[in-house]
C-alpha cells in the first residue's frame, strides 16, 4: 500500500507485527501522551525509561493506565539514555525515542563506540516526511538537522536513506531531486557538480531503487509549470517524492519555513543507527511526535 497521507501509516502498521519503542527519560507529559496514543492506536508497544515516580504521577494526572507500558526506573537522564540503548542492544526494543533527556546526552548514548547503536562506518542523518498543503503527495527531505555540509560520500548515504524511507512508505520507485540553485551544471557550484555525479551514478545503476535527477532548482522540483516554462524535460520535475538538500542551511531554513509559516504536518526520524531514532524537540506537538513514532516503526527492521 502506497501511503499518501501521514495518517495512512497507522493503517499499515496495524497490519504488521508491533515493534517495541524504547523512550529515553520519559518524564514529560507530551512524550507520554504521544506514546500512549501510539499504543492506543495499536502502532507499537511502549517501554518507558525514566523516573517511575514522575511517570506514574503524570499518568495519574492524564488518566493513563500504567499497565499498558513497561516502565524501567532510572532517575538520572544520562544513565536512562545508556539503559535505553542497552535494552535495544539486548533485543528488547526496535526503535528509540528522545523524551526529556537533552539532545546531546541522547545522541551521545547512540554514538557511544563501545555500547552505542552504531555499526562501523555508518553515517547518521535526519529524514523528514512532510505533508504540504499545496503539493499533491508526501515530500521526503534530508538532511535538515545533523550533517552541516555533506560531502559526496555523505550525500550518497543520505540519498540511500531517502530512497529507503520512500520505499517504507510504499513508493516502489521514488523520484528523487538533488537540489541546487540552478539546473545548469556549473563547475564553481559544488552543489551542481555533486548533483550531476549523483544523477549519473543512479543512471549507471550504482544507486538503485529510484529515479534520481539533478541539479534541479526548487521551483522546478515541485512545480511542473516552472519546468515547462524553463523547457526542462524531466521525470522528476514537478513530481518529486524526495529532495536531497546540499547543506544544512538550505535544508533547515526550508524545514522551519514549512513548520512555522505553513503549519504543515510532518514526521521525522534519525537514521543510520541500528534502529531508527526519534529526535523530537520539546516544542514539537503531540501529533508530530506521533507521526514520527509511526514513521520510525515503519522503517524499523
Amino acid at each position: 500500500m502506497e501511503i499518501n497521507k501521514l495518517v495512512d501509516m497507522f493503517e499499515v502498521l496495524r497490519t504488521m507485527k508491533k515493534k517495541i519503542l524504547v523512550v529515553v527519560f520519559a518524564n514529560d507529559d507530551h512524550t507520554i501522551e504521544a506514546v500512549n496514543k501510539a499504543v492506543d492506536f495499536e502502532l507499537i508497544d511502549g517501554v518507558l525509561v525514566g523516573d517511575e515516580r514522575i511517570i506514574l504521577k503524570i499518568m495519574k494526572k492524564e488518566g493513563i493506565n500504567p499497565s499498558k507500558f513497561r516502565i524501567v526506573h532510572e532517575q538520572n537522564e544520562t544513565k536512562a539514555a545508556a539503559k535505553a540503548v542497552q535494552l535495544i542492544n539486548k533485543g528488547e526494543g526496535d526503535l528509540i525515542m528522545k523524551g526529556l533527556v537533552s539532545s546531546d546526552k541522547y545522541m551521545r548514548a547512540i554514538l557511544d563506540k563501545e555500547n552505542g547503536l552504531m555499526d562501523p562506518g555508518a553515517i547518521l542523518t535526519h529524514i523528514s516526511v512532510l505533508e504540504p498543503k499545496n503539493y499533491h503527495k508526501l515530500l521526503i527531505i534530508g538532511d535538515v538537522a545533523i550533517i552541516p555540509l555533506p560531502e559526496l560520500k555523505e550525500k550518497i548515504a543520505i540519498l540511500k536513506y531517502l530512497i529507503h524511507t520512500a520505499q517504507s512508505l510504499g513508493i516502489a520507485n521514488p523520484k528523487v531531486a538533488i537540489l541546487a540553485a540552478t539546473e545548469q551544471i556549473l563547475p564553481k557550484m559544488p552543489a551542481c557538480v555533486d548533483a550531476a555525479i549523483l544523477s549519473g551514478m543512479a543512471g549507471r545503476g550504482q544507486i538503485k531503487g529510484a529515479v534520481v535527477e539533478g541539479p534541479l532548482a526548487f521551483d522546478v522540483i515541485v512545480d511542473k509549470e516552472s519546468a515547462k516554462i524553463k523547457k526542462i524535460k524531466s521525470e522528476v520535475a514537478g513530481d518529486a517524492d524526495c529532495i536531497l538538500f546540499p547543506n544544512i542551511e538550505s535544508g533547515n531554513v526550508f524545514y522551519k519555513c514549512y513548520t512555522k509559516l505553513t503549519g504543515g504536518d510532518l514526521g521525522a526520524v534519525v537514521v543510520g543507527a541500528r534502529v531508527p531514532a526519534v529526535l523530537s524537540s520539546r516544542g514539537d506537538s503531540v501529533k508530530t511526535k506521533l507521526y514520527s513514532i509511526a514513521l520510525a516503526a515503519l522503517m524499523a527492521k
